[in-house]
């Protein structure tokens, strides 16, 4: 017969058997039956790698769940075998009864609000589904997107915030603490906020109206106050701006006076496409035109291209030019790659058809050689030969 101080042990180490058995059946369950289960749903059809990531980040979060107890429980017997005054008066019966009723609740709680958490995110991160392009075209594919990015990304962080606030008031009302003085300091910090942070408050709700009105998006490039750049992140309070040489801006959303968007829906290109004036405008626009349609023939450029060239004729008369005015209208944020190899492309025409692009020249002169020569005025008016040439020596007379 077992000596009656081991009797006692036999409980809390059956129980403690029962929970690493259980969260190893856990681990195996999240980890790879959930993943055959899915596999023999979909009928052989490949998963999808994020729900793959998400299967594995559940079962890591419950292996280091069953690790932490695992670790805390041995701790215990090991210190009460050695005697350890720091839990000689412990009950471990009752730390058991408390760990199967508040403790297991604890877990479930934490890992209900990291499931809820990750199905929010997910949901969210599909709202793009929701949201209906205004017809079939690309460009209105890509304009869905965009704004499915921005809306998506608002959401997920309030989604997070709210799940993380009330599991964290949740674990605290299983721990024995009252909550009642917490919320009510909420309170008063959030009446604090409203009259002392007015400002912040203006940000939030120009925000709320740039994100609800579709003013810009994530992936858009934009001028605000000012300055362009391509919109990296929207956030409620502030937006946050690269330019091309890669300097980030931020701005307060309450701040932004002036915004122009350059890729909403599409884009143009515009060009001033100066010819000499001996030029016929006639066959410079058929010129143009084919270069155009040559580039909508290619599979690189034609996806970007949504219309023919847009001639607008003869804009200006300047000092050496004719100017031609011309847009090409392309997917957002496509206008200055169509742009570029648009006039990569007209140059080397012009040059094979024979066109003039005319540039300003300028002569100079330097030292003594530069002077003018003397001309001599005749009583008659007739201009005379200078009577000594520059740099010669004059010669006496007779």
């Amino acid at each position: 017969m077992l000596p009656q101080q081991w009797m006692q042990w036999i409980w809390p180490a059956a129980a403690v058997a029962a929970l690493m058995l259980g969260g190893y059946l856990l681990m195996k369950l999240f980890r790879f039956e959930v993943k055959h289960i899915i596999e023999r749903t979909v009928k052989g059809k490949v998963l999808d790698p994020a729900l793959l990531k998400w299967i594995d980040e559940i079962s890591g979060v419950i292996r280091l769940a069953v690790m932490a107890v695992v670790t805390i429980l041995a701790a215990f017997f090991i210190l009460r075998a050695m005697g350890h005054p720091a839990v000689a008066g412990w009950d471990f019966s009752i730390i058991v009864n408390w760990l199967m009723a508040h403790g297991l609740r604890i877990v479930l709680l934490l890992a209900g609000a990291y499931l809820a958490s990750k199905i929010t995110n997910l949901l969210v991160s599909n709202i793009g589904l929701l949201i209906r392009p205004f017809d079939e075209s690309k460009a209105a594919e890509m304009e869905r997107q965009k704004r499915a990015k921005t809306i998506s990304g608002i959401l997920q962080k309030f989604a997070t915030t709210a799940i993380v606030g009330v599991a964290v008031l949740m674990l605290l009302m299983e721990l024995n603490v009252n909550i009642t003085p917490i919320l009510t300091s909420v309170g008063v910090i959030g009446v604090a906020l409203g009259f002392g942070a007015q400002q912040m408050v203006g940000d939030f709700i120009s925000g709320f109206f740039i994100i609800f009105e579709n003013q810009m998006r994530i992936g858009d490039v934009a001028i605000i106050n000012g300055t362009g750049g391509l919109v990296e992140e929207i956030h409620l309070r502030t937006t946050v701006l690269r330019s091309l040489d890669g300097t980030v801006h931020v701005f307060r959303n309450g701040t932004i006076n002036t915004l122009s968007n350059m890729t909403r829906s599409f884009s143009y290109y515009v060009v001033d496409l100066g010819v000499a004036y001996k030029e016929d405008t006639d066959r410079v626009c058929q010129v143009v035109r084919e270069v155009v349609a040559g580039m909508q023939a290619e599979e690189k450029y034609g996806h970007s291209i949504l219309e023919p060239v847009d001639i607008l004729g003869v804009d200006e008369f300047a000092d050496s030019a004719v100017n031609i005015k011309l847009r090409i209208k392309t997917l957002p944020i496509k206008q200055w790659e169509v742009g570029r190899e648009f006039r990569r492309r007209i140059k080397y025409r012009f040059d094979k058809e024979g066109i003039e692009i005319p540039f300003p020249h300028r002569s100079i002169y330097f030292g003594e050689v530069s002077k003018p020569f003397n001309v001599n005025v005749s009583n008659s008016g007739e201009q005379q030969p200078p009577s000594t040439p520059p740099g010669a020596t004059p010669q006496p007379n007779g």
